[in-house]
């Protein structure tokens, strides 16, 4: 198995609005640096009946031979591994079954990805706060993902092993 290394950083916020600012930040990031297919990030708001919805997300459109671009990249997948019924914009999982294969094969590659302690206290961080932002980027960004999370109560950062390869083939089985 060729896995890429990524890593996964994932910020506390006390409200929608401080993440979605940073997650603007770490997009500019990307894009100055001509790196905007570097990274996948979701914003989670936790709402007051205590469920999750994903807010907004950036999937890369390239990574994967344009298999995440339709909507489902590994922060996304991360996020739904930690909270199996997060809602994503106005509808739970995706509008179709295949959707939610694909989805469901993304966020299997993604939890597998981490040790099952790096998973529990990412969930458990990310309990801790009305919202939160997830970004999975490649390592050598990190120090400037981190410092563009400005406005994070915290900042937790764990490893993420993911076979692109494999998730293709998944993703593409999933969807048929």
């Amino acid at each position: 198995m060729a896995a890429d290394t990524f890593i996964a950083y994932v910020g506390v916020y006390d409200s929608v609005a401080d993440a979605e600012a940073d997650y603007d930040l770490v997009k500019e990031l990307h894009t100055k640096a001509n790196l905007i297919d570097a990274y996948d990030a979701a914003v989670i708001d936790r709402r007051a009946d205590g469920k999750v919805k994903i807010a907004k997300k950036h999937e890369t459109p390239t990574r994967v031979g344009g298999v995440l671009g339709g909507g489902v990249g590994l922060a996304t997948g991360l996020v739904v591994a930690l909270f199996p019924f997060a809602a994503i914009g106005g509808g739970l999982l995706a509008a179709t079954a295949g959707g939610g294969a694909v989805l469901g094969a993304v966020a299997g590659h993604a939890a597998g990805g981490m040790s099952r302690q790096d998973l529990k206290e990412l969930g458990e961080h990310l309990d801790a706060g009305q919202a939160g932002l997830v970004v999975v980027g490649v390592s050598d960004m990190g120090a400037k993902i981190e410092a563009a999370m400005k406005k994070a109560q915290k900042v937790e950062t764990k490893q993420l092993k993911a076979d692109s390869a494999k998730i293709e083939a998944d993703v593409q089985s999933a969807g048929t």
